[in-house]
């Protein structure tokens, strides 16, 4: 997955979870949603960086 890809997924998942939270007048919960879903997006972004690094055999593993 290379990183426009997963931009334009991000920023869609972000949106329809915006757009559902306003429809159920849930703000608190729908921000929650958005929380989880960024920081799910960021572990695998973390994830797929270390898999290339490893790929490639580099010295430093860590992203």
């Amino acid at each position: 997955m290379n990183t426009t890809t997963l931009k334009a997924a991000t920023i869609a998942l972000l949106a329809g979870l915006f757009i559902v939270g306003c429809e159920d007048n849930n703000a608190e919960e729908a921000g929650e949603r958005i929380d989880e879903a960024v920081t799910d997006v960021q572990n695998k972004v973390e994830d797929t960086c270390e898999e290339v690094k490893e790929g490639v055999n580099a010295k430093e593993t860590n992203c």
